[in-house]
């Protein structure tokens, strides 16, 4: 195609304002039909001048217009089918919410509520207060504090306690989370010192005993919640730490990351230290999630002592880490279920997969199945495969929990399994899958039972076959 063909073409491009005048689409803000509409014509003029005159076609460039619409009205966070059996995923949003707990956000979100408000005393209350009590009745601390994240229930501890003073650390404690937050670098900004002791891999009560000097104003313990050393190792426990601690008048800290309230031994699964049993161990302080084994929304709790908590709570960095009254009422509401840990592990999902035996989930693999041999093309192998779920969100690293999947294989190497992959991220909704030995696999301890109608539709569509 010559250069006056192409300026032929690219004269009779329509203007924007032409262009828009064909888009028909109810409730479509102006300006985003103005910039689909640009880029739209934009996009057509590459195209043809780089040799490709159809794109040029009235036809194309509407076409293209309306479909850049449809993106620019899509929102960028929105809902995936996770597929993969990590049950906490940091990157698809970690804990799901229980059904009472997102009926109770609803409620408060649409109107007023008593968030700063006494009702009793029909004067300003604190917002802490909707969980305070709760928090306490259920750990057997004395007082409890909840900040926006972990990181910053550490930070904000550690700001107020032992600022321009040392903190005694295990070197083996000295972990790294999510994003390359390491706990050296959160105690640096605190103020704090950090004081190593002992190993990377064994550290004794000599090594805390011989650190304490006049400027040391707590020991720290950091629960190694997303890694684990074997073979030979040695650590203190709290116990002992919280005796060495009161002979020299100090207090202890201990921060498990991503705490829980339930033992999950009883399910059969690897133990995992409580919340409860760190404050009965000894330790003043402990801090942990609140969306990772608790189960709940985003939030760094802060349980303990009522007279250090107290301090916590007067530092002016707590109003730039408060929580808003949706997290609150999504804490609280969480917190109530457990008062009843069995009905917990059956209501809140993070528990409930976890915990859920392999039988069931191999029915309900084999259910989902079968609805997706119906969807899918007859040339592709469905078939039930046992899987290995893991807990994700940086907690209990090892444990590898028996589950079951279904896989998805072509007949031949002209099947794809990154490429279906791929395309599945494009689906609506986006399934996020495993791939392996070029197959597809999806783990159902992390699908719920109605995704599974629309997991074999977005299937079917990435592999091309619509039944």
């Amino acid at each position: 195609m010559d250069n006056k063909t192409k300026q032929q073409i690219l004269s009779k491009l329509p203007k924007v304002d032409a262009l828009m005048a064909e888009i028909d689409i109810p409730d479509c803000p102006h300006s985003v039909k103005v910039q689909a509409c640009r880029q739209a014509i934009d996009k057509a003029r590459r195209r043809v001048l780089d040799g490709e005159p159809e794109a040029g076609s009235p036809q194309s460039v509407q076409r293209n217009a309306l479909a850049l619409v449809e993106e620019l009205m899509q929102p960028s966070l929105r809902p995936v089918i996770n597929a993969t059996g990590v049950i906490v995923h940091t990157n698809l949003g970690r804990s799901l919410l229980p059904e009472s707990v997102i009926d109770a956000m609803t409620a408060v979100a649409c109107g007023y509520s008593n968030l700063e408000y006494n009702l009793e005393a029909g004067a300003r209350g604190s917002r802490y207060s909707h969980v305070e009590g709760i928090l306490c009745e259920l750990t057997g601390a004395e007082s409890a504090l909840v900040v926006n994240n972990n990181a910053a229930a550490v930070l904000i501890t550690l700001e107020t306690l032992a600022k321009g003073r040392e903190v005694v650390v295990s070197r083996g404690e000295l972990v790294e989370i999510g994003g390359s937050f390491r706990i050296p670098d959160v105690m640096a900004r605190s103020g704090a010192v950090l004081r190593e002791v002992g190993a990377t891999n064994r550290t004794h009560l000599r090594d805390y005993r011989a650190a304490i000097n006049e400027n040391t104003a707590l020991l720290m313990k950091v629960h190694q919640s997303n890694f684990s050393v074997v073979g030979f190792t040695s650590a203190v426990s709290m116990q002992e730490l919280s005796e060495l601690a009161a002979e020299h008048g100090l207090n202890v800290f201990e921060d498990l990351g991503s705490g829980t309230l339930v033992d999950f031994s009883r399910y059969g699964l690897q133990h995992e230290p409580t919340v409860q049993e760190s404050l009965a161990g000894g330790a003043d302080l402990v801090s942990f999630s609140g969306d990772k084994l608790l189960g709940g929304p985003q939030a760094g709790i802060i349980v303990g002592k009522r007279e250090i908590v107290d301090r916590i709570k007067m530092n002016p960095m707590n109003r730039a880490m408060r929580i808003d009254k949706l997290t609150l009422v999504a804490l609280e509401q969480l917190l109530l279920l457990y008062r009843d840990p069995a009905a917990a592990v059956k209501k809140i999902p993070t528990l409930k997969m976890m915990c859920s035996p392999y039988e069931e989930q191999k029915r309900r693999a084999r259910r989902f199945a079968a609805r997706l041999r119906k969807a899918v093309s007859e040339g592709l192998t469905v078939e039930v495969v046992k899987t290995v779920a893991r807990a994700g969100g940086g907690a209990l690293p090892l444990l590898e929990i028996p589950s079951a999947g279904v896989s998805v294989k072509g007949p031949d190497d002209r099947f794809s399994a990154a490429s279906v992959e791929r395309s599945l991220r494009s689906t609506k909704p986006p399934v996020i899958v495993r791939v392996e030995d070029d197959s597809i696999i999806m783990d159902v301890r992390t699908m719920a039972d109605s995704e599974f109608v629309t997991a074999a539709r977005c299937i079917a569509a990435a592999t091309g076959e619509i039944k």
